[in-house]
């Protein structure tokens, strides 16, 4: 009874059904929740209690160990491009060159760029008074501002590595990180100008949001404008100094009062180049790619210059040495101390905790279904529908993203339903890569209230409920579905 197929199927079905009343109507934690149910699945299907235990271990262990340092090492790069100053130099410099006109261009860019290395919610506190300048100047309204940026950090946000469903999705997966984010950016910018630029444009001339009557302060350097006072010590007016807005913890325009209080008073350093942050973004992305390309077109794992990108371009070692680069570049160089530095890295990692253990959960799920037969059956099930797997992978990754909101647990959930499939498949290497995008693409779409992004948006940028659904909730599907349907004519000709 327990190995039959439409028995497996309906505990598969159960536990899905399980994980989302309990995520979105218990509001459990979806890191308990994904074991919990895990453990049910198991014993449901028939695993033996000797074995469940062992199983959600080497289901967790196989996921984090490809995605944590990952991750990790790509939150300390956003930080330090957070914290130096990085993030405002890219968007001052983009605002000046588009000029103030096409400021919704420029934003969005901004987005784009910024959002490689940095979470959307760190991308969305420490832009957002780049926002509120536009807005003042150019009088037209928030949405015309905000949504090109936000959406620029979006698309980005559930397409590319080093974010963490993109990345477990490459770990689960086994698909070549290099051709993800070769596809990702080729379907991710056609998205953006859809709806983050062309929809933001249009709605933002039939909703006029006026500017929040609150006025965000945000550090981007270690010194305040007069170069006067170190991050971290009280102004003298009894003012924060931070960015505000954030319970999570994500925001660094404050790092700790603790680690600063002692730091001498120095001049403020030289700001930072534009050319010198565009490159240590594109330094891990350049030797990712690398890595890829030598080995399509000297296809031979002997052959030393391979070898060396091969190493070089892995995507541990890529963000090692982006990491390793900021840390000169943008601390070091500048007059960082040894104790802002190490503070300023360590202060990266507290936010990502969280989003490792549901990411690790999430491969637990996916190890249980393939341990107790459900991920064979279902894999068949689903290749008796007829519909291409590009097509599975973005339906089933957007039906999670608008029952529970998070973008990460639909395409880690997503990629343990789909494994088996995957497997039996006899993709090349594009075709798994466009999977990833499409899976992507789906967890992008339909934001709404119950995705902390959708409120991340309404609230900073002053946005009614109502609105941020008619605005963002519609920019947000439009640049998903637009995703997957490049990745989906892609898909038909490599």
């Amino acid at each position: 009874m327990m190995d039959s197929a439409p028995y497996l199927l309906s505990v598969a079905a159960a536990g899905i059904a399980v994980l989302l009343w309990l995520i979105i109507r218990i509001r459990l934690d979806p890191f308990v929740s994904l074991l919990l149910v895990s453990a049910g699945v198991a014993l449901s299907a028939g695993i033996s209690l000797a074995e469940i235990v062992p199983d959600m271990e080497s289901g967790i262990g196989k996921v984090l160990a490809h995605v944590a340092p990952i991750v990790g090492l790509g939150a300390m790069l956003g930080k330090m491009l957070e914290v130096s100053g990085g993030a405002q130099r890219i968007a001052d410099n983009l605002l000046k060159l588009f000029g103030e006109h096409r400021a919704p261009l420029a934003l969005g860019l901004t987005g784009l760029i910024f959002g490689i290395p940095v979470f959307f919610d760190v991308g969305v506190i420490v832009l957002a008074p780049v926002v509120y300048a536009a807005a003042k100047r150019g009088g037209k309204g928030m949405l015309f501002y905000a949504l090109p940026l936000a959406g620029g950090l979006a698309i980005v946000h559930g397409l590319l590595p080093p974010h963490p469903g993109p990345v477990a999705a490459a770990g689960l997966l086994h698909a070549d990180m290099g051709l993800i984010i070769v596809f990702g950016v080729v379907c991710a910018i056609p998205a953006w100008i859809l709806g983050g630029y062309f929809y933001s444009r249009w709605i933002a001339k039939r909703i006029f949001v006026p500017i929040p009557p609150y006025v965000e302060e945000s550090f981007h350097d270690e010194y305040d404008e007069q170069g006067l006072r170190p991050i971290g010590e009280p102004p003298v007016d009894g003012s924060s100094g931070g960015s505000g807005g954030s319970s999570s913890g994500s925001t660094t325009a404050t790092v700790t009062a603790t680690a600063t209080a002692t730091t001498p008073v120095r001049q403020k350093p030289p700001p930072v180049g534009f050319g010198t942050v565009l490159g240590i973004i594109l330094l891990p992305i350049v030797l990712i790619l690398l890595q890829t390309f030598s080995s399509l077109i000297l296809n031979d794992p002997e052959h030393p210059v391979q070898q060396v990108l091969s190493f070089l371009g892995a995507p541990l070692m890529a963000l090692l040495i982006g990491v390793l680069a900021s840390f000169y570049v943008l601390g070091i160089r500048r007059g960082w101390s040894k104790d802002h530095l190490i503070t300023v890295a360590e202060s990266a990692l507290k936010p990502v905790g969280m989003i490792l253990l549901v990411v690790g959960a999430g491969g637990v799920f996916g190890s249980v279904l393939v341990a107790s037969g459900v991920g064979k059956v279902l894999s068949s099930s689903l290749t008796s529908t007829g519909l291409p797997l590009i097509v599975l992978a973005f339906a089933i990754a957007l039906a999670l993203r608008i029952a529970q909101g998070s973008a990460t647990v639909a395409i880690v959930a997503t990629s343990g339903i789909i494994a088996s499939l995957v497997a039996q498949a006899d993709l090349s290497g594009p075709q798994l890569a466009l999977i990833c995008v499409a899976m992507g693409a789906g967890a992008t779409s339909t934001s709404h209230v119950n995705d902390a992004g959708y409120w991340l948006v309404s609230r900073y940028f002053g946005i009614s409920e109502k609105d941020t659904l008619k605005s963002w909730t519609v920019l947000e599907t439009i640049m998903g579905f637009t995703a997957f349907g490049v990745a989906g004519l892609l898909s038909l000709v490599v």
